[in-house]
């Protein structure tokens, strides 16, 4: 398992098939290639991406 880069917390909740939300920020986190995307998901239902916030090492995880 791995933590949120966001609030380092590790109470994530699976909501897909390599997606994961985190109950301590409240954002959303897809798992592609080892690499966390995370968006927050706006008051309409869509995502915006917050990608631009962490750095690669960040973002990078080992699976």
């Amino acid at each position: 398992m791995f933590t949120c880069p966001n609030c380092k917390s590790k109470d994530l909740g699976k909501i897909g098939v390599n997606q994961y939300y985190c109950w301590g920020c409240f954002i959303e986190l897809t798992v592609s290639k080892g690499v966390i995307h995370t968006h927050q998901v706006e008051e309409d239902g869509t995502l915006s991406s917050l990608d631009d916030l962490f750095s690669d090492d960040e973002r990078s995880i080992s699976m």
